[in-house]
């Protein structure tokens, strides 16, 4: 295959709608197991690909290639046009913050599988962490349209309405994934993000309700849903802001301890904002989570979209 020709495949496959014409089709299908690879080489030498300039002007950048990456593009490799295999290696990309190379791989596999939900929410999912919010609405707002018993679908539809500042509509998406929560995991995560919602979009008293839902009997068995548990303990006045916050990570490469730390600054943050306390407090919490690495953290991403709101001139809200 020539070079311009693999080029214009290559650029092809980002395209962000299925591949359904003629010429488009056969040359997905001529190029495909060479598309599923990432230019390994050039990750590995610059220590991660850049992947995007956050909201706040700082380049954030992926992680090289693992085994995980590895292993799983080579079964793709052997079945390219298996579903399964597809997003099996978006999320490997994705736990390397890989999210253009995993963007492009739900994108090649929306070539073949077009009515596929899962894919679109995938992508999505990628979408939002490279701070693509109205990409991911329509990506996560489709899925749901294919599958409405998607709970995920319509989780992180809420959160790209919400990342956008558009209240109302994530507390109705919030609402709707949390009547598909089969499990009190599933309760604590879409709960967290409804209260919020409601709270940020000027309606208490429905938060209050939400607030009551959860009671003392409803336990995390996820790990990282015991930040979110907590949360909602301090929201309700069960935890003081001393008792929930975690400490600062010692170390920059303690991704669950970082995971912990921007996850509840960003909600204790947060509170303080929407119950117009301490704006400065506020400021303070979310300046110390975008100082550290997980960017693809929700509490990193709304940390950052917060300190630029609150640089911008004052917009409504929806």
């Amino acid at each position: 295959m020539s070079t311009t020709r693999r080029a214009r495949c290559r650029a092809a496959a980002r395209i962000r709608v299925p591949l359904t014409t003629g010429a488009m089709a056969a040359c997905l299908l001529a190029v495909m197991c060479m598309a599923w690879r990432v230019d390994a080489q050039t990750i590995q030498k610059s220590g991660g690909a850049f992947e995007v300039t956050s909201q706040l002007g700082r380049k954030l950048y992926a992680q090289p290639d693992d085994d995980a990456i590895i292993a799983a593009r080579k079964k793709l490799a052997t079945n390219p046009r298996d579903v399964s295999l597809v997003l099996a290696l978006s999320q490997a990309q994705a736990g390397r913050r890989q999210y253009r190379e995993a963007i492009a791989t739900c994108t090649k596999g929306l070539g073949f599988a077009p009515g596929n939900a899962d894919l679109y929410i995938e992508r999505g999912h990628r979408e939002l962490g490279l701070r693509e919010f109205r990409a991911a609405e329509r990506d996560l707002a489709h899925a749901a349209s294919l599958d409405p018993e998607k709970l995920d679908a319509f989780y992180h539809l809420g959160l790209s309405h919400y990342f956008q500042g558009e209240f109302n509509s994530a507390a109705e998406s919030f609402r709707k994934a949390l009547a598909l929560a089969k499990n009190d995991d599933s309760v604590i995560d879409c709960s967290n993000w409804l209260y919020v919602s409601l709270r940020r979009a000027g309606r208490g008293h429905e938060a209050g309700i939400i607030l009551k839902r959860v009671g003392p009997d409803v336990k995390n068995t996820e790990p990282h849903l015991l930040f979110y548990l907590h949360l909602l303990r301090f929201y309700q006045g069960s935890l003081t802001e001393q008792a929930v916050l975690p400490r600062k990570p010692a170390d920059a490469n303690d991704t669950e301890a970082e995971l912990s730390f921007d996850t509840v600054s960003y909600g204790v943050g947060n509170w303080h904002f929407y119950n117009n306390r301490d704006a400065k407090r506020a400021a303070e919490l979310f300046h110390e989570v975008v100082g550290g690495n997980a960017w693809n953290a929700w509490g990193f991403v709304g940390s950052e979209t917060e300190l630029k709101r609150m640089a911008a001139p004052s917009t409504p809200q929806h």
